[in-house]
């Protein structure tokens, strides 16, 4: 655990009032330290754009609305000189909650918390905000925190920024609302970054030093626009249902009977006919097992009906009613993006049949594949999944999740899959061991990487068809994801030695993208770098995650040092969201880290993909260089801004 500095901590035993007043001015006064507090404690998952926003809400909305008791037995921290602040105390335990909060899963029954909400204010139209990037320190302790849950990073940030023993951070957990205290103090000695259970103050010291960083100041911001092209297709959207608003509530005035309460509706739900026939099993679609061999299209619509219960038409019915109405005790989800309605007409029967302990039908609309289990014994506990799969080929229709259980996964595979095998990313040279399969397709149970807590080995799925083998893993949704490497214009499967072992450094990065939506993952070498002072050679990486839904993808790039430890994850010196970088319509790239020779002395070092004709650096480090690699001195803790020429002319900025 972090072994910080000795600090005046005063826990007085009957705390004074609090005045408005007095809270307003340590709100004040100590802004910058609680908004950053807020940032470093709000969920990764909200983007940091909405984190930044988010976060200065939090402390915006803390004030008390009027005179209220002391915050009793809680530290009070002070500066050296300076008489104790129950004012902030207040401020930064309120600040805390709220946080804590924010992190916690929406419940189906449940109203949800103020702080779970989109922030009222403040409110920015038309741009991303974000802090400055940090260093490779910065983002590899940010990757760290992301694993935490909301208490574990509570519990460092407290550590690190309030100075506080544990204790102190326990008993300020145990206040605002955290579950186990103990739990999260657990949690954050698993935190690398000099905070091990050994650190001494030095470790302590840079742990302090890395949290006051840029890189999580949400009050130093930089400004992105958004995505402009969606913003021009909303604002049409949004005048087209206008005027159609205008349109329907004239006809609505009208009189007469043809526009009035019923008028031409059609009946309710359970008497509409197309209705009706979407939730008849009889008038499911099953698909000969033969088709696929002779259709133009190899994608579901060619699955034949599979598994032991296809005949079983309560079961079917039971299936089709809960997706068009699913009761309060379901428990329901679904991928990013993808609707959660009835089917529009009798969908397609994939497979109904007992899979360990549940039976479980599979149904495809041509949007949307569901998932329907039930527990064997009744349907107390039953479970409906979402995921859209619309426009999938062979290798995204390759197979579907039929069934987890304690933490294992089985898969139905395509009616073309000839060879099913497990293979390990972290094992690049590690032969792939088969995987039984019954007459139905049906998998046998393999490890699921999703739910691991760790990452001591990835588990995939190796698919073999008449194409070749195919790389396929589990990221917490229906269809898993197709795993491909090379350039954007021409990714390909992963099956050669190079590109295994470059996975190999790249599985334990997968987290960052699961249960988002993902399509495809394509990690792309664009560059390499001989490294200064003869310490080998660098790759640089660019790895890009693409959804169902052609938004939401996400982009990682990486910097992989030569290491003695082999499968040793690469590390992530910049991220985006929702870019086209790395990607078809933008097959370019520039990222760069600052990077520590095994002589001790300190380099910037960037890479950008062939198109780069030039890079330069600029700000606290100065430097140029022809071409597409740039290696420059630098002292620790060394930020600057980078940027380069294209082909083009063009100057380019690098991935943020």
């Amino acid at each position: 655990m972090l072994n910080v500095r000795p600090q005046d901590v005063i826990t007085p035993p009957a705390p004074d009032p609090i005045d408005v007043e007095q809270a307003e001015a340590a709100l004040v006064e100590h802004y910058p330290r609680l908004v950053r507090l807020a940032y470093l404690v709000l969920p990764p998952r909200l983007g940091r754009n909405r984190r930044v926003l988010t976060a200065h809400s939090l402390v915006q909305r803390s004030l008390p609305r009027g005179r209220t008791p002391g915050v009793s037995g809680l530290p009070l921290p002070r500066r050296e000189g300076a008489r104790p602040d129950p004012g902030y105390a207040y401020v930064r335990q309120q600040v805390l909650r709220q946080a804590l909060e924010a992190g916690l899963p929406l419940r189906r029954m449940a109203w949800p918390k103020r702080a779970q909400l989109p922030p009222l204010l403040p409110q920015v139209w038309g741009l991303r905000l974000f802090p400055r990037s940090g260093g490779a320190d910065e983002l590899a302790l940010d990757q760290r925190l992301s694993a935490l849950s909301g208490p574990g990073r509570a519990a460092y940030v407290l550590r690190g920024l309030e100075r506080m023993r544990d204790a102190e951070v326990a008993q300020t957990l145990a206040a605002a609302g955290a579950a186990d205290p103990d739990a999260a103090l657990a949690e954050a000695d698993g935190v690398a970054a000099g905070t091990g259970p050994k650190a001494g103050a030095a470790d302590g010291a840079r742990a302090e030093e890395l949290l006051r960083s840029a890189e999580f100041d949400p009050c130093s911001l930089q400004a992105r626009p958004t995505d402009l092209m969606r913003r021009r297709q909303h604002t049409k959207a949004a005048l087209a249902a206008t005027a159609a608003a205008v349109v329907c509530g004239t006809l609505l005035g009208l009189p007469g009977e043809g526009w009035g309460p019923d008028g031409a509706a059609a009946p309710s739900y359970a008497r509409n006919p197309a209705a009706e026939r979407a939730l008849d099993p009889a008038k499911a679609v099953r698909v000969g097992p033969a088709v696929w061999k002779r259709s133009s299209r190899t994608d579901f619509s060619v699955w034949p009906a599979r598994g032991g219960l296809t005949d079983d038409n309560a079961l079917l019915r039971r299936a089709l009613a809960v997706w068009a109405r699913p009761g309060p005790s379901v428990q329901t989800s679904a991928t990013p993006a993808t609707p959660v309605g009835p089917p529009m007409g009798p969908p397609q029967l994939l497979f109904a049949g007992d899979v360990d302990r549940a039976r479980v039908v599979l149904l495809y609309d041509g949007l949307r594949v569901v998932r329907y289990a039930e527990p064997q014994g009744g349907t107390v506990g039953a479970a409906l999944d979402f995921a859209r799969v619309d426009g999938a080929d062979a290798a995204g229709a390759n197979a579907l999740v039929v069934g987890r259980t304690d933490g294992n996964v089985r898969y139905l595979t395509a009616p073309w899959v000839r060879k099913a095998s497990v293979r390990d990313l972290l094992d690049p040279a590690g032969a792939p061991a088969p995987l039984g399969r019954t007459r139905d397709g049906v998998t046998d149970p393999l490890t699921s990487p999703a739910q691991a807590r760790d990452c001591r080995s990835w588990d995939a799925l190796e698919l073999r068809d008449d194409v070749g083998p195919r790389l396929m893993t589990d990221l917490g949704e229906l269809a898993p994801a197709r795993l491909t490497s090379g350039p954007p214009s021409a990714p390909r499967d992963v099956t050669g030695a190079r590109e295994r072992a470059r996975w190999a450094r790249t599985a334990c990065l997968l987290p960052a993208v699961r249960a988002h939506g993902v399509r495809s993952v394509n990690s792309w070498a664009y560059a390499e770098q001989p490294l200064p002072e003869d310490n080998g050679t660098a790759q640089w990486l660019c790895t890009r995650a693409e959804t169902w839904r052609g938004t939401g993808s996400r982009v990682l790039a990486q910097f992989q040092a030569p290491s003695a430890k082999e499968g040793a994850p690469g590390a992530i010196v910049a991220r985006a969201e929702h870019s086209p970088a790395c990607g078809e319509r933008d097959p370019q790239v520039l990222a760069g880290v600052l990077w520590k020779s095994r002589g001790g002395n300190w380099y910037v070092l960037a890479a950008g993909s062939e198109q780069f004709t030039s890079v330069t650096t600029s700000g606290g480090v100065e430097g140029a260089a022809q071409g597409n690699l740039l290696a420059v001195r630098a002292k620790a803790g060394a930020q600057a801004d980078l940027d380069g020429q294209v082909e083009s002319g063009a100057r380019v900025g690098a991935l943020r």
